[in-house]
């Protein structure tokens, strides 16, 4: 049987020799927490919030993330697109996102605050009116990505190709047109 967990706060918890139990965790915060190389496979986070968690190469397999936001969490090398797709809903701040995949998932509207987000896949993501805000995309991919709408203007050292990319309305900082010209190898002063 499932657990049913509600209003719980975990604090300082090293869950990467003993997992977290398989069930529902509703309006937890958990903080401080070591979820590094840990199972989250199957469990479903509603309205939850990570504080300053370590969830680097987490497993994630239909696991739901329904309006999870994390801050100053570390997410390295996670494979959001082996989470459950439906309900989908995540927003990040001052987070390291780096070599994390969204391959193919459903990411309308995400916010992306003051994160590290480098050498990441964003192949085929819907981002729709996503805000990276203040956001270092150095090396990460963007190939038949929808951006549109999606708002660029603070962030940097992202490269992304408008012919390759639906980047209909989105928005850029003039600083940022370099990030849109990068694969036509020009000078810009």
């Amino acid at each position: 049987m499932e657990a049913y967990i509600e209003g719980q706060k975990f604090e300082k918890i090293d869950f990467t020799s003993k997992n977290l139990a398989i069930g529902e965790y509703e309006n937890c915060i958990f903080t401080n927490c070591d979820f590094a190389n840990s199972d989250l496979s199957r469990i479903k986070f509603i309205d939850c919030e990570f504080v300053s968690c370590n969830l680097s190469l987490a497993k994630t397999i239909e696991t739901t993330l329904g309006n999870v936001i994390f801050k100053h969490c570390k997410l390295l090398g996670l494979r959001f697109e082996t989470c459950n797709d439906f309900g989908l809903l995540l927003s990040f701040e001052h987070c390291k996102l780096d070599n994390a995949s969204f391959y193919r998932t459903k990411l309308k509207k995400t916010v992306f605050k003051s994160s590290q987000i480098r050498e990441v896949d964003f192949t085929e993501t819907d981002l729709t009116g996503a805000v990276f805000d203040n956001c270092d995309l150095e090396k990460t991919v963007f190939e038949n990505t929808m951006i549109e709408k999606a708002d660029f203007r603070t962030s940097f050292h992202y490269s992304i190709d408008p012919e390759r990319n639906k980047i209909k309305k989105a928005k850029f900082s003039l600083s940022g047109i370099v990030g849109l010209l990068n694969k036509y190898d020009i000078e810009i002063k």
